[in-house]
């Protein structure tokens, strides 16, 4: 049984009205089923979405991640995960990094076929242990632990980033996407934000350094615990129903060999996708240079803490700008990739030539030195506004190459199975990135060697990628291309042309 509903397109977040709604009116009536997912309620007299919509859904699915990942940052961006000494932090994102490698190429296939709920609660659970590592570390010194639960946070990880790319490519309409990356971003740094708010409150006073005490970490704990079980609270995808009254493209009951075979089946019906894959293994490896490298070598532990406030919030206003200029209406989504693109390389090559003159500054002997006579940087010291305003605008680009990438990946198709194996792709590669970083610094590189790497591979990766901006990317990606197969091994479970009728789930 379902109930009628008349709603107008204007009032309804998250939605436009563009060509792909001209279908509907504004006098049409959307049948939702008689259930309490599908109600609205009006408050100040706003009329929210029902439940099981995108735009509710991605809130859960940000605020999972503003509990989980976001602490992860909070305390990474500490330099060192809080430490002086980065050594255990070093070691245990090395491991994290280097299973979420493995598991990111596969996430895909695991998150399919255990569900979203599943896959971001043993996600958050991760965050929890690996937090707790490193309270247990503050009074054991246990780098056996520490360095355990890093590797068991990639496995945790990789699921959750499947499971969150999925959701945040493929539940938007096209002409939102856009915005929905830029909200889910916004929110997801915001946990960041916040979190190195406990740490900046707790350490004002204080010019020595020093590691963080154990009430920001019992605080991650906390908060990564409620993120964990918030993830119970999301709906099936097969539930999700759009404001035009179409649902998301899902798979219903695939079985092991299907999952593995489409995987597989990628490389050959989207070979392009290779060429992103530099640009995903440079989106996570300036992580050690900027927080190991010129937080935690170059800072003391207050102003740490106030850098990573402002990276954070850097990184909710590069979300914001490029997430709505990424929807910008009047201009073809062609258009508008182009433009990102040339966006990205201008920002790459000024923010990183602004960084090459600050990092001719200092050195790692210069660091250590600093460490041992408490003479690292603070912010009442003369000439902290240069570092601090390189530092925003490090967060500033971070944000921006996040929000393209993942526009760009949803620009190529609005398949819900294939965009979990771009998103597997896409962290597994980037972590792998991780890796290698995490690595070089705990062998002591030198920063400038590191810092040439950085600015390299950034510039590099968007030569690689630039045709597939220029002819792959199209104004809008056809229903009958999303659901074409061409391999017959899964012809059973993906008929080669679906063309479903509004509201319709398709079967993949």
């Amino acid at each position: 049984m379902a109930t009628n509903e008349k709603y107008d397109k204007n009032t309804v977040p998250g939605h436009d009205v563009s060509s792909a709604d001209h279908s509907l009116s504004d006098s049409t009536t959307l049948q939702l089923p008689n259930s309490w997912k599908y109600r609205r309620f009006t408050v100040l007299g706003f009329k929210l979405p029902w439940f099981a919509s995108p735009p509710v859904q991605l809130i859960i699915v940000s605020f999972v991640c503003f509990m989980c990942p976001g602490m992860f940052n909070a305390l990474n961006g500490m330099g060192g995960g809080g430490q002086l000494d980065p050594a255990a932090n070093n070691k245990a994102n090395t491991a994290l990094y280097s299973t979420f490698a493995v598991v990111g190429f596969f996430a895909g296939t695991f998150t399919n076929k255990l569900g979203i709920r599943t896959a971001l609660s043993f996600g958050g659970v991760g965050y929890s242990i690996y937090v707790a590592s490193y309270l247990s570390y503050n009074h054991t010194q246990n780098l056996g632990f520490t360095t355990f639960a890093g590797a068991l946070l990639g496995v945790c990880a990789g699921l959750l980033w499947c499971a969150q790319g999925a959701i945040m490519m493929s539940y938007p309409p096209e002409e939102s996407k856009g915005r929905y990356i830029s909200w889910f971003w916004m929110i997801f740094n915001l946990g960041a934000v916040i979190g190195s708010l406990i740490p900046l409150g707790q350490n004002i006073h204080t010019t020595t350094a020093a590691s963080v005490n154990d009430g920001t970490y019992v605080g991650f704990l906390v908060l990564t615990i409620i993120g964990a079980l918030l993830a119970w609270t999301l709906v099936d995808a097969r539930d999700v129903i759009r404001a035009d009254g179409s649902k998301v493209i899902v798979m219903k009951h695939p079985s092991w060999k299907s999952e593995i075979v489409g995987l597989y089946q990628t490389f050959f019906t989207d070979p392009y996708i290779i060429l992103l894959f530099p640009m995903f293994l440079a989106s996570n490896w300036f992580y050690a240079y900027h927080f190991t490298e010129i937080n935690n070598a170059y800072f003391n532990t207050r102003t740490r803490a106030l850098n990573g406030v402002v990276y954070y919030i850097m990184q909710i206003v590069g979300a914001y700008v490029f997430g709505f200029a990424l929807d910008f209406k009047g201009v073809r989504r062609t258009t508008r990739a182009k433009a990102a693109w040339a966006a990205l390389f201008a920002l790459i090559m000024i923010i990183w030539g602004f960084g090459y003159m600050f990092q001719k500054t200092y050195d790692r002997a210069w660091s250590e030195h600093a460490k041992e006579t408490n003479t690292q940087k603070d912010w009442a010291d003369a000439g902290y506004a240069g570092p601090f305003v390189l530092y925003m605008f490090y967060g500033f680009s971070d944000a921006a190459w996040q929000t393209c990438v993942y526009w760009f990946m949803g620009s190529l198709t609005n398949n819900g199975r294939k965009l979990a194996n771009f998103a597997g792709f896409y962290k597994g590669i980037q972590s792998a990135g991780g890796a290698i970083t995490w690595r070089l610094d705990d062998t002591k590189i030198p920063f400038m060697t590191m810092f040439a790497s950085n600015w390299g591979l950034l510039a590099g990766s968007l030569l690689v990628a630039l045709p597939v901006i220029l002819w792959k990317v199209e104004d809008t990606v056809p229903i009958e291309k999303d659901v074409a197969f061409t391999d017959e091994s899964v012809a059973d479970v993906a008929p080669k042309a679906i063309v479903p009728a509004r509201g319709e789930d398709v079967k993949v």
